[in-house]
């Protein structure tokens, strides 16, 4: 069992409510023994009163006001007991402590009264009485003291859970109160993506902790942006002047090939030059569609598209073209949509699965209440796990290669995100049926 909390607003609330509560336990302590001091001050206040009239009485020679008094003796310097109360019974004091007396002393001791009353506890003063050093104790019962203390203690002990309960509701509203503007950042902070760059965290009013992480994360959030836009510049402006080189490297390709005669290594050489310069080509243009999408300018001519029929064409072409078995299913559904766009995801998916080693892929349209499913599955091995959750992120591939490879510069998935998010859809990357490898689900909305 966990005790301590593990969000900072438990945290906080657990250590304001323990010292809540230990001010509350001190403060009710501080209290018991106060009103228990004053009770026994007001009994001792009433004691000294009583014990001075009797003394008066005593040096007087009027001894009928012991006997009236509800707890009083008199006792001779050698201890003998002179006269006192009749309703106490024995001595409140003995020879020896009589003996003992100098000057005035408090104590608090059990005394015996007459029949029904019993023992009780009982308040005493012994004092020396002039002339003949005779000794006077006089007594007052504790009983109402005792009662009374015990009245309060059971009323503190009574008073104080509820308290300490309320001292924790009243720490726990005024952590929610002050964390209130966090839970707000952590919520907006969360819901920020790469795609709203210019997207802020709210302001929070003040000039508190809290406000200035807010102006900070914010300022941070200014910065990135600005990082962003450079490096989204950086690579529409690369993949710009990369074309023209490009282009003119194939041409001169072209040339070599066409000019090189019966030469098979130089043949060879050129086609593998020539292959290679197709490669860059399609990353140029792919990173140029990249840079457009995150930047928002993507360029998406929607039409009415029959997916059925689109995704018959397709499996034709890439089947030939990739060397597998195709296979589409589902129903004929028409969505508005960029059928140029719609053709590249099946290719780029198409590609994904026979580099994988994939031997048969299905294209199954499916027309749902909330979208439209266009899945694309395969038989080979499917994502690796560790690679499922960054599938389609950019230059990710299923193996550790970067240099050189015929399975592509790891860009394929990320345009295919990058197609669907620009028609207003989503997509999916898993495992598993129908055929047992890779499964690439992209849902878009039913035409208007």
């Amino acid at each position: 069992m966990r005790l301590i909390p593990g969000t900072l607003r438990g945290r906080v609330t657990l250590v304001a409510a323990v010292g809540a509560a230990g001010v509350l336990v001190i403060c009710l302590g501080v209290l018991f023994v106060t009103l228990d001091r004053q009770l026994w001050s007001a009994l001792d206040s009433g004691l000294d009163s009583r014990a001075g009239d009797l003394a008066a009485a005593v040096r007087a020679g009027d001894l009928a006001e012991l006997s009236e008094d509800p707890i009083a003796q008199l006792y001779a310097p050698d201890g003998r007991l002179i006269g006192g109360s009749a309703s106490v019974q024995g001595r409140l004091l003995t020879p020896h402590e009589v003996q003992e007396v100098r000057g005035a002393v408090r104590t608090t001791r059990s005394v015996t009264l007459g029949p029904g009353e019993g023992r009780v506890s009982a308040r005493l003063l012994f004092q020396r009485v002039t002339p003949g050093d005779r000794v006077l104790a006089v007594g007052v019962s504790a009983e109402p003291v005792h009662a009374a203390r015990d009245r309060l203690a059971l009323v503190l002990f009574v008073a104080a859970p509820p308290l300490v309960g309320l001292l924790a509701l009243a720490a726990r509203a005024v952590v929610r109160t002050a964390l209130r503007p966090v839970g707000a950042l952590t919520r907006e902070a969360s819901e920020i993506s790469s795609l709203e760059a210019e997207r802020r965290l709210p302001e929070v009013p003040g000039d508190d902790e809290i406000a200035r992480l807010a102006r900070t994360l914010n300022g941070m959030l200014a910065r990135l942006q600005v990082a962003a836009e450079r490096e989204r510049a950086f690579v529409d402006d690369a993949s710009h002047e990369l074309r023209t080189p490009i282009a003119v490297l194939r041409g001169e390709l072209e040339l070599a090939l066409a000019a090189a005669g019966g030469d098979r290594e130089v043949l060879h050489s050129l086609r593998a030059a020539a292959g290679e310069a197709d490669r860059l080509s399609r990353l140029a243009e792919d990173l140029l569609l990249l840079a457009r999408a995150r930047a928002g300018s993507l360029i998406v001519r929607t039409e009415p598209v029959d997916l059925l029929d689109l995704g018959a064409a397709e499996a034709d072409r890439l089947g030939s073209l990739y060397g597998l078995r195709t296979e589409v299913s589902g129903d004929p559904v028409v969505v508005e949509a960029d059928p140029d766009r719609l053709s590249q995801i099946l290719a780029n998916l198409a590609a994904n699965s026979a580099a994988a080693g994939a031997r048969t892929i299905r294209i199954e349209i499916r027309d749902g209440r909330d979208a439209v499913t266009l899945r694309v599955a395969d038989d080979g091995p499917g994502f690796p796990p560790r690679l499922l959750t960054a599938a389609f992120a950019r230059f990710t591939r299923g193996d550790d290669a970067r240099g050189r490879s015929t399975s592509g510069a790891g860009l394929g998935l990320s345009i295919v995100r990058a197609v669907v998010t620009a028609h207003r859809g989503t997509v999916t990357a898993d495992n598993g049926e129908p055929l047992g490898g890779a499964v690439v689900t992209v849902r878009l909305p039913h035409a208007p």
